[in-house]
């Protein structure tokens, strides 16, 4: 209850200063990180929370679940099919280079072994929806630049699942189901559409109808439902929300509409939820597990492997280069990688407390980063914006 009353108070404090925020790089995100690490055992030691606590993990599940969900429905399957080209190259040029540069510093910067090297590759490669979405709402960003980031973070999260469940299964030294796998996301991507499109069909039939009250919560439920029946079946979650979504958007653009403002609020909620849990559980024992090479390693993996791959995945596009800049930018680490680095954790593979360590310092380093210039970035565009239409005028 004490995290609970915490949580309530700097929440208040988010609302009051979410004006200034909004303008400024002031991040209230970046202030839910701090009060769970001053609330946790890098501060006070007010709330006892330990990594390996299953809250960890599933406030780090549905974050993710439920900003996967509500991005995808800003994207129709028209839309999808019209703008796919740029999505894909960051996802399939972009992200391999990512994978193969942040291997090679994790070995070069750290001395891991090829195999550990490759699985912490592995957990950081995927960009995070959750953080990238503070720049993906801002109408400022040009329209297509969203688009990109929010379909490659999208499906990223997803897609690097399988190759991480090998990595592990590599380094212990174990069989590799990749038949079971690749059923797995067929399976996510069969739940995302035929769940959705069910619920549409039958909320089309004469004898059902909802009320005006009850509209946001069809959204909702049909969200449930997936995210439930994911679990169940042990099918890809982040794959079935993100197709969901995308469900949802293109057969029923009413459904969508609805849910879209209280989605948007109970995502932010269990964004700032998941942050403050996440700064809790970090620990003097785990940040001194850090070697200096891999602090090093967290600055280089933002700065240096998501620039560099996707720079390269966009060349000969028709982004300029601002929109270039930005979207290799923002490669945040979040969420997903929290979940990634608790499979490690949770695997008992060698120096699995080491790797989730490095891999903490990564993200947390990121939400800061990441967190606290999306505003920047946004008034980078509208003064460029600004600047070309008084040009125009002129």
């Amino acid at each position: 209850m004490t995290l609970v009353f915490a949580f309530g108070v700097v929440l208040l404090v988010a609302v009051l200063v979410s004006g200034l925020a909004h303008r400024s790089v002031l991040s209230t995100t970046v202030m839910f990180l701090f009060a769970g690490t001053g609330l946790g055992s890098l501060g006070f030691r007010v709330v006892d929370l330990n990594v390996r606590q299953p809250v960890v993990r599933d406030f780090a599940v549905l974050a993710l679940f439920s900003v996967l969900f509500t991005d995808a429905l800003r994207i129709d399957a028209t839309q999808l099919r019209r703008a796919w080209r740029l999505p894909a190259r960051a996802l399939l040029v972009g992200m391999p280079l990512t994978f193969g540069l942040l291997t090679l510093l994790a070995r070069a910067l750290v001395g891991l072994p090829w195999g550990q090297a490759l699985l912490v590759a592995a957990v950081l490669s995927p960009t995070d929806p959750v953080f990238a979405a503070a720049i993906v709402g801002r109408s400022e960003i040009p329209h297509r630049l969203r688009h990109l980031l929010n379909v490659e973070s999208g499906l990223n999260d997803g897609l690097a699942l399988p190759v991480v469940i090998v990595l592990l299964a590599v380094v212990d030294r174990q069989a590799v189901h990749v038949q079971h796998l690749a059923g797995e996301l067929a399976l996510g991507v069969a739940l995302g559409f035929v769940i959705p499109w069910v619920a549409i069909a039958l909320e089309r039939q004469r004898w059902f109808g909802s009320t005006v009250k009850y509209e946001p919560l069809n959204a909702f439920a049909i969200a449930t439902i997936v995210f439930a029946a994911s679990s169940l079946t042990s099918a890809n979650s982040f794959l079935a929300a993100f197709t969901a979504g995308i469900t949802v958007a293109t057969f029923s653009p009413a459904v969508r509409d609805s849910f879209r403002e209280f989605g948007e609020l109970l995502s932010e909620l269990l964004k700032l939820a998941a942050v403050m849990i996440f700064g809790a559980v970090l620990t003097t024992r785990m940040i001194s597990a850090v070697p200096i090479g891999g602090f090093v390693f967290a600055i280089a993996a933002l700065v240096l492997a998501r620039p560099a791959g996707l720079q390269v995945a966009l060349v000969g596009s028709q982004l300029d280069w601002r929109e270039r800049a930005a979207a290799s930018w923002f490669g945040p680490k979040g969420f997903a990688s929290v979940v990634y680095g608790l499979l490690i954790l949770e695997s008992g593979t060698p120096r699995s407390n080491q790797l989730f360590a490095l891999i903490a310092a990564v993200i947390a380093l990121s939400i800061i980063a990441h967190s606290s210039t999306d505003v920047l970035v946004a008034h980078w565009f509208a003064r460029a914006e600004s600047g070309a239409v008084s040009e125009g005028n002129g």
